[in-house]
């Protein structure tokens, strides 16, 4: 019996080794079409999938600066980030929490997962970070997470978002109004970048500050990376 546990469950994971494997190989190449949220929402859904190149390189300087800015020297997780939030939550006993997700972990859980909490979905996450750092690299990982992530009610992407909020292509965004895009990602739904409130200005003020020493030339190339 316990022969036939073993490798029943031998098998179970090399199928989910070679069909995630696969998932993440094609989307390397291939665009995603839907993603899981696009499905759960059930609502029309805005969106038109750029290159990176044709985006704001402000834009991707708030991103970053907003979300991760250690994207350009972690593998998919942030041990340091991990460490400070366990030790955070440590102190305040759960009545604050501070997550340590990077936009690596966000990409793959838009891309491959459901919303929401549970340790079975972060150890899918973590696995799925790992792999698509792995596969795609961090300019794929940019391009697919600034094309997929949600921006508003239907609103997916950096060609939407632009021309829903500030009426102007990905590729005209100004620094300011990248920041503004960007101080929204933690709730998109309950935010408008296009009329902040205090708070959100203040908090573009500071991803403003922060993208200026974000260095894109990695991600976007010399032509395109002011």
């Amino acid at each position: 019996m316990s022969r036939r546990l073993l490798a029943w469950g031998a098998r179970v994971t090399a199928a989910f080794v070679l069909v995630t494997t696969g998932a993440v190989v094609v989307y390397r190449f291939v665009d995603p079409p839907l993603t899981p949220l696009m499905v759960v929402r059930r609502a029309a859904v805005t969106k038109r999938w750029i290159p990176l190149d044709d985006m704001s390189p402000a834009l991707v300087r708030a991103v970053i600066a907003a979300e991760d800015a250690r994207f350009l020297v972690h593998h998919g997780i942030d041990v340091a980030a991990v460490r400070r939030a366990f030790a955070y939550n440590a102190r305040h006993h759960g009545r604050y929490v501070h997550g340590a997700g990077t936009i690596t972990m966000q990409c793959a859980r838009n891309v491959f997962l459901w919303q929401g909490r549970s340790w079975a979905r972060k150890g899918l996450e973590t696995y799925f970070a790992m792999l698509i750092e792995l596969v795609w690299g961090k300019r794929r990982i940019l391009e697919v997470y600034l094309n997929v992530i949600e921006w508003g009610d239907g609103v997916y992407g950096a060609e939407a978002a632009a021309g829903r909020w500030f009426g102007v292509p990905a590729a005209r965004l100004s620094l300011r109004q990248a920041a503004l895009l960007a101080a929204v990602l933690p709730s998109p739904l309950r935010s408008n970048p296009a009329a902040p409130s205090a708070y959100l200005r203040a908090r573009a003020s500071v991803i403003e500050r922060r993208a200026g020493r974000v260095d894109v030339r990695p991600l976007v190339g010399q032509k395109n990376a002011g």
